[in-house]
């Protein structure tokens, strides 16, 4: 089999405050990295040689996959410094690289069956996800199996077939990338030139671009949840659908958890406390008595106060939230880097924040890493990194 060539240099600005401390690739999803699910989609797909390209934050991603023995594969690491676009950082990976080879983003959900179409296939080809016309991604208009062009981001998208990023190509890609800082420049350059063939995957892909994306890709991949308790569950627990418990967790008397939900290791919940579907709960996180928690993301080594009240919401590693607090879901206009967005969504906490008793966080409001906010308060806008509200 091919090698691959992963992207992981990017920052993920559109994500932040979550991305201010770590790379896009390294947020949780159903409690493992987004880019573990790329890792592992192609591990068992029989792709174990890959080339890392990293850039920020990069020293997160070597400390975490290593030489990448632990997950089956053989990971080698190019830098791609200042960050300049796809074309630039696959040329990274240039010396690396044999005749063929898989080009994936880092920052993608998938799974083994998401590749399958682009295996029995000579490069060029693309991988396509079809559904609902957007704007947000990469367009592709194809011709009897055939790519015509990648159009970016269009306005009026001219097919259903998105760009998934995924690409099985040749070293003579890099000829073209001389002159292209990006890939799908790129490959529709190549069209003109060769036949690039199209291929339609009928698998998991999911990107997040905005920080409310994330609790989507969380949902998918819970999904896939395995029943398995592990711990220590009190008599009186009640455990209803796919319910993931980690070793040495403790679920106390009365608390009521319905699948999917996946709890990390070490975790202390409840007791009498509520966890619904599409939860992720990391490890050595403390959930007060009393507290509830709906379709939510809570990061390694939070503490949610008794009698809490968290729903479509994102709580950042080491997040200290005291008794009573409230996040709870609702229309919102949020504003990313210019752009205004209607969504539902509860609130983003960024990590290591502090925040105290009887607080409410309104919906769409994103509080920075490291802020400190006192008690008895309403917060109604955004919150910056290391800011004290008195």
């Amino acid at each position: 089999m091919p090698q691959a060539v992963i992207l992981a240099a990017g920052e993920g600005q559109r994500l932040r405050p979550l991305t201010a401390e770590r790379p896009k690739v390294m947020l949780p999803v159903a409690n493992r990295p987004i880019l573990q699910y790329a890792i592992e989609a192609l591990a068992e797909c029989g792709i174990r040689e890959i080339v890392m390209v990293v850039g920020y934050r990069k020293e997160e991603v070597m400390r975490y996959f290593g030489d990448g023995r632990e997950f089956g594969v053989k990971i080698e690491y190019v830098f791609q410094h200042p960050q300049l676009g796809t074309g630039h950082a696959l040329m990274q990976a240039k010396d690396k690289v044999g005749e063929s080879f898989f080009v994936l983003p880092g920052d993608n959900v998938i799974e083994a069956r998401t590749l399958l179409p682009l295996l029995d296939l000579r490069p060029p080809a693309v991988l396509l996800k079809e559904g609902p016309p957007s704007s947000k991604y990469g367009i592709a208009v194809i011709e009897g199996g055939r790519l015509v062009e990648l159009v970016e981001k269009p306005s009026l998208p001219p097919s259903p077939f998105v760009n998934t990023g995924i690409y099985l190509l040749s070293s003579s890609i890099f000829d073209l990338l001389r002159e292209e800082l990006d890939l799908p420049a790129a490959i529709s350059r190549l069209c003109r030139e060769r036949e690039v063939r199209a291929a339609c995957t009928a698998g998991l892909w999911e990107d997040a671009v905005y920080p409310w994306d994330l609790l989507r890709l969380n949902f998918e991949a819970l999904k896939n949840t395995k029943h398995s308790l592990g711990g220590f569950i009190e008599p009186g627990v009640v455990i209803r659908g796919r319910v993931k418990v980690g070793e040495g967790t403790r679920i106390r008397a009365g608390t009521y958890i319905l699948g999917p939900v996946v709890v990390g290791r070490r975790c202390e919940i409840g007791p009498y406390s509520c966890i619904f579907p599409a939860t992720s709960i990391g490890d050595d996180v403390r959930i007060g008595p009393f507290s509830e928690i709906r379709n939510s993301i809570i990061e390694e080594g939070a503490e949610i106060g008794t009698g809490s009240a968290i729903e479509d919401s994102f709580v950042g590693r080491g997040a200290r939230l005291k008794a009573r607090f409230s996040a709870s879901s609702g229309e919102a206009d949020v504003e990313v880097e210019g752009e205004r967005h209607r969504v539902r969504m509860g609130a983003v906490v960024g990590e290591e924040s502090r925040i105290g008793e009887n607080t409410t966080v309104l919906p769409g409001v994103r509080i920075g890493n490291r802020a400190e906010i006192r008690g008895l308060k309403i917060i109604e806008k955004d919150i910056p990194d290391e800011s004290l509200v008195l």
